[in-house]
């Protein structure tokens, strides 16, 4: 494609912010590429101007994309695509992709959310802050990753991220996935101290004192930890989830959390976002939120700009996008 044109790439929305701030301030030496900023309600009357997007918050049905005349790769800024209508783009002729969180250091940002999340139940972080309040010294009585059994859910990069770095606390490491295949690269074996299938998850959550949901959200997994799930866990185990709000069943963590059967729920997804701040669930003390923030570090945001505009650069040259993960 010529210098003279213009290649023009729409972030979705303005949730994130800094996922456009960075790809903007990567590409600013290259004046043929356009990085714009939409507002979710006017991206439909200008989507036909753009080659690329980053769909974020924004979901992409037949409809939206049938307007996207243009457009040859829409992505997003990091690994779920569960907004975007995948069949529906491949009719259009448009590429879906998301981008590898190994690479990006995606995956050990969120791994490193997931400890975090984990040591405030742990150490009761609400009535820390409490306590502060009310120049209290000694309390609350915490306690520690050391001994506990922590079941990831779901097995894949941020999962194998969250293993290495829970070596070091002296936690027995148990993990299910669809299916396991020997990969001497991440030595899967001398990470997790038992494995199962997906089939196994209810026996797997009895053995746990901390359960971290890892899954990717489709069709089999929306509401997968529900009442059964969670009855299946210890009493006093704690929840945390920093792959998907809709992978958790709301009534059952709400009704669990009331009976006090489950001792501690940690976020960082929501199943409506942005979060109500006034939602029930926010009154127990044992309840931490974070507003979808694990994967949002200077280091993966860095590497994922530079993805995105690499990208938009071999487009604009005509050559064959790489650094991304087509999925159509």
């Amino acid at each position: 494609m010529a210098r003279d044109i213009v290649t023009r790439v729409l972030f979705c929305g303005p949730d994130f912010p800094s996922a456009y701030n960075y790809t903007k301030e990567y590409l600013q030496s290259y004046p043929f590429i356009q990085v714009d900023e939409v507002p979710f309600c006017d991206v439909p009357d200008v989507i036909g101007e753009y080659h690329m997007c980053v769909v974020k918050n924004l979901r992409f049905d037949s409809n939206l994309m049938s307007r996207a005349t243009q457009m040859k790769v829409m992505m997003q800024f990091g690994v779920g695509l569960e907004g975007v209508d995948i069949d529906a783009a491949k009719k259009c002729g448009i590429k879906a992709a998301r981008i590898p969180g190994d690479l990006s250091g995606n995956a050990a940002s969120c791994a490193e959310m997931a400890i975090y999340l984990m040591l405030g139940l742990l150490r009761k972080q609400n009535e820390m802050n409490i306590s502060v309040k009310q120049k209290k010294l000694g309390e609350p009585t915490g306690d520690t990753l050391l001994g506990k059994t922590v079941y990831i859910m779901g097995f894949g990069n941020i999962g194998i991220e969250l293993a290495k770095r829970l070596r070091p606390f002296g936690v027995k490491v148990i993990a299910t996935k669809r299916s396991w295949v020997t990969d001497l690269s991440t030595k899967s074996d001398d990470l997790v101290d038992e494995k199962g299938k997906h089939e196994a998850m209810y026996e797997f959550a009895s053995k746990a004192d901390i359960v971290v949901c890892c899954l990717t959200l489709n069709k089999e997994t929306v509401g997968i930890v529900d009442k059964s799930f969670i009855s299946s866990m210890r009493k006093g185990g704690l929840l945390v989830n920093i792959a998907r709000g809709g992978l958790l069943d709301y009534a059952a963590v709400v009704h669990h959390l009331a009976v006090g059967h489950l001792g501690g729920l940690g976020i960082d997804v929501a199943w409506t976002e942005p979060f109500d701040p006034d939602d029930p669930i926010l009154k127990f003390e044992n309840v931490l939120i974070t507003p979808h923030v694990a994967g949002v570090t200077e280091h993966s945001y860095r590497s994922m700009a530079k993805v995105v505009g690499d990208v938009a650069l071999q487009l604009h040259a005509g050559t064959a996008p790489t650094g991304i993960e087509f999925v159509n």
